[in-house]
């Protein structure tokens, strides 16, 4: 029997003005998103803003629908976008922002596990790390890399099937 220890790092900003102009406007542009968001049943709006490789930033929103759970993340959202959209282009940060009824949340929201494989299917898919940013309503949380929120995470390699 082994024993194994999986760790997480993330640094920790204690408002938007610390980030680099770059990430700052990747956190502004997921808030942005977050106001289009169709929330009716959960009242929690959530947005997301993609930077690719090229400097494109693409947002997404999450959508609800009454038959739940037919509705959709603002991760996946803005990730289909880009696949969808800008095929070229890869995927190197995410930002995520949400909001209740009362404004930003407090605290930063991390992406649910679904998105959470759907973000770690794009670093495998690319070959590259996609830095995380998780925005409050003052904190910014900063991981490096998918595998610091999903360390063990299943992707092709699982599925024992060689795809091109």
């Amino acid at each position: 029997m082994k024993t194994h220890n999986i760790s997480a790092s993330y640094t920790e900003y204690d408002n938007i003005e610390e980030l680099t102009s770059e990430d700052r406007d990747l956190v502004l542009a997921a808030r942005e998103a977050a106001a289009g968001a169709y929330a009716p049943y959960s009242k929690f709006r959530v947005g997301a803003a993609v930077r690719l490789d090229k400097g494109t930033i693409v947002k997404g929103a999450n959508v609800e629908n009454a038959a739940y759970p037919s509705g959709i993340c603002a991760e996946r959202n803005a990730l289909a976008n880009c696949v969808t959209n800008f095929p070229d282009e890869k995927a190197v940060a995410i930002a995520i922002a949400a909001f209740t009824q009362d404004g930003a949340a407090d605290d930063s929201v991390s992406p649910c596990g679904m998105c959470r494989q759907v973000i770690a299917e794009e670093e495998f898919r690319n070959h590259r790390k996609i830095k995380i940013l998780l925005s409050g309503s003052q904190r910014v949380r900063i991981i490096e890399t998918m595998k610091d929120l999903l360390p063990l995470q299943f992707n092709k390699g699982n599925l024992r099937i060689d795809h091109p």
